[in-house]
């Protein structure tokens, strides 16, 4: 039997995994490496679609709900915290898409405001894991009942397909498949 812990840890991971690529392609563009607004974009729609509103939707409207409904605060607890950094990383992407064209055309100022935001994210996000793994996904192994966390595992599968449907999915791991492969390559080329 699944938990539904265990699969949002599981996403933790994938969502990592793309926070490197994301620091790989600051560090680019520290060095004055100019990168494809596709692959900036590539980045913007993964954390848009898997990370916010697919993961963050199970966490927002099926595990902080039942968690809150089980006893554990929302204002001024864990839950209101993570749900103040869900909305911080929302402020960081609109400034990555904002500036995404003028930072790979090499626009200074452009450049400045995505890294900035691209790093504030990343910062973000690695602290905000580290947080729900070892704190608030602990409380809720704690709180939750076996059968509440497989029933919110079923209920997470109906809510990845209503949020992201299968040929979104395979797009968007497609888009991620070729940041990586891009990062790669530039790689080698230095």
């Amino acid at each position: 039997m699944t938990s539904a812990t265990k699969i949002l840890r599981q996403e933790h991971d994938t969502i990592l995994e793309m926070i490197g690529s994301l620091e790989t392609i600051i560090h680019r563009l520290d060095g004055g490496d100019t990168v494809p607004v596709e692959t900036l974009n590539g980045l913007t729609e993964f954390f848009v679609l898997y990370a916010d509103r697919s993961h963050h939707g199970k966490e927002e409207d099926l595990l902080f709900p039942l968690m809150e409904r089980k006893g554990v605060p929302r204002s001024g607890g864990p839950l209101g915290c993570m749900l103040a950094e869900h909305d911080e990383g929302r402020g960081y992407i609109r400034t990555m898409k904002q500036d995404a064209e003028g930072c790979a055309r090499g626009g200074e100022s452009e450049r400045k405001c995505w890294t900035d935001a691209a790093r504030g994210y990343a910062t973000l996000l690695r602290n905000h894991i580290w947080k729900e793994n070892e704190i608030l996904f602990q409380i809720a192994e704690r709180v939750l009942s076996a059968e509440e966390q497989a029933s919110l595992a079923e209920q997470f599968a109906q809510v990845q397909q209503e949020k992201l449907d299968a040929e979104t999915e395979a797009r968007l791991f497609s888009s991620v498949r070729k940041i990586a492969r891009e990062i790669a390559a530039a790689a080698v080329a230095k």
